[in-house]
């Protein structure tokens, strides 16, 4: 990496001074002469571009010569190209891209004409939408498009699934920031709106659906979610953004962008800076129904398994007496369940999140643009995986360094870096509080145990109990339903002599919001579950993701031919508490790929042939190839054809191949 930024550096202060034009003009609507505000103007072929300001003004310098073109679009216009052969003040006018259908008018199309041609289908959100958005983060709205599961695993986090199976860590989908994996290398999951772009910098969203490795890499096996921010180049000047909503939600965006002019005028060093900050009381989890696996319902005398408390699991059964030598030992005993700890006991719900954003660009000779960027995200959320868990100061961090020329070349390289800081697990944490009083199986024994001395004898006593052996238990059950309210007293006395130490040693029940119970939640929390000596429920987690891809583009006389290769490293580090990383065992992996495609034109450019074929080869995994093949015809600018053939392939996560995860009562 320090070769890398030496190099880089040597490039910048070789540049070559040349001289450097000044183009002016202004863009109006051609109908009613009114300037269009912020319509795009671009050097064709180069990284020189503009926006239009508040009278349709614009002031463009490059270092492109004479004849050179201008592509100009702006949104619900057709979009021109002007050739200009001398440095002058233009003026421009843009047609609007109707169509009238009956009474309505519809104007312009959030899919471009490029996006129709492409080989794979394409769904957009396009700036003018995500500003419109009457959400508290554009994540939100990324569920209005084609193909778009959202799922809130809280407030704070927002997961995209595309196609498929919905998931809280959407694996099967690729999600990129301008060309960066925004998924958590460790914890296994997409750093979603936590990490993500500010409202404020996003220029756009495209949408891939359907398999894409041989285009974008493995994990592109449902689709690509692919996040573009403004340029610096373009987007100049001050930004801000307050939002407020119930449950106490304050949002808060600020975004700086400017250009620093060099020698002569010229554009040459841009700079962002984009700062959000987000709280708000989270959602509380406050379903007390029964879970789908519990054996028993509301009515159940002996309870059930809530959804939202935690540790009243009867995952072994060893808590059903509803056999029949249980039946006629311990009658009314049925099946009860153990006292757990509600969800609100134990999380945090006060939702904090910040995110700052860092980007420098620096325009090369030759039109090639230099690009540094720091990221970062963190705050305190509740997220919803295997367990829940409460996410408390979690960090993560991504820089990325790359040396691009539109539709020429690029290199890419970046990192993440992410600290699960004093993050635990909800439910294990209810586990290890009731293991503190008592352990799961001396519960229930003094349970069973009261029951069978104290109670058995005053069931066999109500009226209507046959008596005798073998037990009538028709009989039984019609006596137990007509004395229920019976039943759920004695279930209590019961529940109430196993919470204290009772047969069994042990220690009372600790009861929430007491200083007995914060004393013991502090130490189980704070201790990793891992340690041996005194084990607790948070996880650790700093594990690091380096990532490096190159692509060049030919252009010889029969079409276009791309080449590119990549290769990322792996080094988790989680103690213990999430991989099988103990006794200081090495689990470093690394994948690499490899790529080619081919387009071609035919029939005047209408019917375009696209050929791709990518490699791929991961440590633990044999070699893969994925190929992907396309024919699109464009009969006209509202009908396009397309044939499409693709294929994908996915790497099995860290988790995957190296979980080693306590839950409470298992190990996953």
């Amino acid at each position: 990496m320090r070769v890398c930024f030496c190099w880089v550096f040597i490039c910048c202060l070789c540049s070559s001074a040349i001289g450097q034009m000044v183009i002016k003009g202004s863009i109006a609507d051609a109908v009613t002469g009114e300037p269009l505000v912020a319509a795009t103007v671009v050097v064709k072929g180069t990284n020189d571009g503009t926006v239009t300001d508040f009278d349709g003004t614009f002031s463009l310098k490059t270092d492109e010569q004479f004849p050179l073109t201008l592509d100009i679009t702006y949104i619900g216009y057709k979009g021109i190209s002007h050739i200009l052969t001398e440095e002058t003040n233009i003026e421009l006018l843009l047609e609007p891209d109707t169509e009238i259908l009956e009474s309505v008018e519809v104007k312009g199309n959030r899919v471009s004409q490029k996006q129709f041609e492409a080989p794979l289908t394409v769904e957009s959100l396009d700036v003018l939408a995500i500003k419109e958005a009457p959400n508290v983060s554009f994540y939100d709205q990324l569920g209005t498009l084609k193909g778009v599961d959202l799922t809130k695993a809280s407030l704070g986090f927002t997961i995209i699934n595309t196609r498929g199976f919905n998931s809280t860590s959407p694996v099967r989908s690729l999600q990129l920031i301008d060309g960066v994996d925004n998924q958590a290398s460790g914890l296994n999951f997409s750093l979603g709106n936590f990490l993500g772009v500010p409202d404020l910098d996003v220029l756009k969203v495209d949408l891939i659906a359907g398999a894409s490795t041989a285009f974008y890499g493995p994990n592109a096996f449902n689709g690509v979610i692919d996040m573009h921010t403004k340029d610096p180049f373009y987007h100049k000047g001050l930004s801000a953004e307050v939002k407020f909503g119930e449950r106490n939600l304050f949002s808060g965006s600020i975004r700086w962008a400017d250009v620093v002019e060099g020698k002569n005028g010229r554009e040459r060093f841009a700079y962002k800076i984009n700062l959000h900050y987000l709280r708000a009381d989270d959602w509380e989890a406050e379903n007390y129904e029964p879970t789908e696996d519990s054996d028993a319902g509301v009515d159940n005398p002996g309870g059930y398994d809530a959804v939202n408390v935690y540790g009243d699991e009867n995952f072994d059964r060893s808590r059903d007496f509803t056999g029949d030598a249980e039946k006629a030992q311990f009658p009314g005993l049925g099946i009860f369940y153990r006292t757990g700890y509600k969800e609100v006991d134990i999380v945090d719900y006060d939702t904090e999140n910040f995110k700052g954003n860092l980007g420098f660009y620096y325009k090369l000779n030759g039109g090639s643009i230099l690009n540094a960027t720091l990221s970062y995200g963190g705050g305190t959320t509740v997220y919803h995986g295997d367990n829940r868990y409460s996410l408390n100061g979690i960090n993560f961090a991504q820089a990325k360094l790359e040396w691009a020329k539109k539709d020429k070349f690029f290199i890419r390289t970046y990192m993440t870096t992410e600290d699960a800081g004093s993050s635990y697990d909800a439910y294990f944490t209810a586990v290890q509080l009731q293991d503190l009083s008592k352990t799961d199986k001396d519960w229930t024994t003094d349970y069973s145990t009261y029951w069978g001395i104290t109670v058995t004898p005053q069931v066999r006593a109500l009226e209507g109990y046959p008596q005798g052996f073998p037990v009538d238990f028709e009989q039984q059950a019609i006596v137990l339903e007509e004395n229920k309210g019976l039943l759920f007293q004695w279930h209590a006395e019961a529940e109430s002599v196993a919470n204290v130490p009772g047969l069994r040693p042990g220690e009372p029940f600790i009861e929430p919001s007491t200083e007995r119970f914060d004393e013991a939640f502090d130490q189980i929390t704070s201790s990793l579950s891992s340690d041996p000596d005194n084990p607790g429920t948070r996880f650790y987690d700093k594990s690091d993701l380096y990532h490096i891809h190159g692509e060049y583009t030919f252009t010889p006389a029969f079409g276009k031919i791309q080449v590119g290769a990549n290769g990322r490293l792996f080094t988790p580090d989680s103690r213990g508490t999430i991989f099988l990383d103990t006794m200081n065992r090495t689990i470093e992996t690394w994948e690499a790929g490899i790529y080619a495609g081919l387009e071609k034109k035919f029939i005047n450019n209408k019917l375009r042939l696209n050929l791709t074929i990518r490699g791929d080869k991961h440590e633990n995994f044999d070699f893969q190839v994925s190929p992907a093949a396309s024919l699109v015809y464009s009969m006209d600018p509202n009908n396009v054809f397309r044939l499409s053939l693709s294929s994908a392939i996915r790497n099995p996560t860290l988790a995957d191949q190296y979980l080693y995860y306590p839950v409470g009562r298992a190990i996953l």
